[in-house]
């Protein structure tokens, strides 16, 4: 069978398959966004007195736009990993680990410092 795009020249085909890739890339940034709008927020929660005062040193520290909230528990299973529940607040100190991954992230939780999956960090 001949494939749909089987007359196109190379550069062409390649176009193609890019324009649909971004297409399937920003639907899939929609449905996240719109399912993190639907999800109950963390956020919701009142910060207890203490976590208020823990937030306020993680700014004074290390200023606000390094500031994430914890979007589901996390049970860190590696040396150097942090336990942390869902709606703490840490600062990223490193959007990368030790050796170059970028899906852990090393971050500040006001007193233990450690590695997180990045995927469960949302910008506060």
């Amino acid at each position: 069978p001949q494939l749909p795009h089987g007359h196109m020249a190379l550069p062409s085909f390649w176009k193609v398959v890019e324009d649909s890739l971004q297409q399937s890339g920003a639907q899939l940034r929609a449905f996240c966004q719109a399912f993190e709008t639907v999800a109950p927020s963390p956020g919701t929660q009142p910060l207890t007195p203490a976590e208020e005062r823990k937030v306020l040193s993680l700014v004074s520290k290390h200023g606000p736009d390094k500031l994430y909230q914890v979007t589901s528990n996390i049970s860190g299973s590696r040396d150097l990993d942090l336990t942390l529940l869902r709606g703490q607040i840490v600062a990223l100190l490193q959007n990368a680990d030790t050796k170059g991954n970028t899906s852990r992230w090393l971050v500040d939780a006001g007193g233990p410092r450690g590695f997180v999956p990045a995927a469960k960090l949302r910008p506060y």
